[in-house]
C-alpha cells in the first residue's frame, strides 16, 4: 500500500492538457519507492476513490487554464460539503469526497497544476509548458518528500522512539 499516491491526469492528445502524463514518467523515476505510487489517467473517475482510500496522502497533477502559461500552483484539496453525485468525470475534491463517503477515508490531498497555453489537438507541449516541466516535477517531488517526512514524524513508532530517548 503506497503512503503517497500521485495521480497525474489529462488528455495527452490535447497538447498542454497532457502535461500530467509527461511529468508522471519523471516522477516515477525520481520517487521510485514502495511508499509512492504514480498513476497516469485520462480523467478522474469514481473508481479512483478506492485507490485514494488506501493512501495516507494524494497529490493530483494536472494542467490548468488559470494563470499565465507556465505558472505552477499547489493548493490543498478538501472534500465538498455535500454528498458527491456520481458522474463520468470528477474533480479532485469530488474524488476525495467519494473516498470519504464510500470507504470512510479522507487522505491529506493537494492539487499541483501547471498553467497551459495550448489545449488544441496535438501531442506536443507548448514551449512555455515544456520549459516549466522540471519545476513542476520538483514541486511534486518536494511535496511528496515533505508529506512522507511529516507522516513519519507523526507515526506511533517514531513517537515511541522519541519518548524512549
Amino acid at each position: 500500500m503506497p503512503r503517497v499516491l500521485i495521480i497525474a491526469y489529462g488528455n495527452p492528445l490535447r497538447s498542454d492538457d497532457g502535461v500530467g502524463w509527461v511529468v508522471a514518467e519523471e516522477l516515477r523515476r525520481r520517487l521510485a519507492s514502495p511508499e509512492v505510487e504514480v498513476l497516469r489517467l485520462q480523467q478522474l473517475l469514481p473508481e479512483v476513490a478506492e485507490s485514494l482510500s488506501r493512501a495516507d496522502a494524494v497529490i493530483f497533477v494536472d494542467a490548468s487554464r488559470d494563470g499565465q502559461p507556465g505558472d505552477v500552483r499547489c493548493q490543498p484539496v478538501t472534500p465538498p460539503p455535500a454528498k458527491v453525485q456520481f458522474s463520468h468525470q470528477l474533480s479532485p475534491a469530488e474524488v476525495l469526497g467519494l473516498a470519504s463517503q464510500l470507504y470512510g477515508a479522507t487522505p491529506q490531498a493537494f492539487c499541483v497544476t501547471l498553467a497551459g497555453q495550448c489545449f488544441a489537438h496535438g501531442e506536443e507541449l507548448s514551449e512555455s509548458v515544456a520549459a516549466r516541466l522540471p519545476h513542476l516535477a520538483t514541486t511534486v517531488e518536494q511535496l511528496t518528500k515533505q508529506v512522507l517526512s511529516a507522516s513519519l514524524a507523526s507515526s506511533p513508532s517514531s513517537r515511541e522512539a522519541e519518548a524512549a530517548s
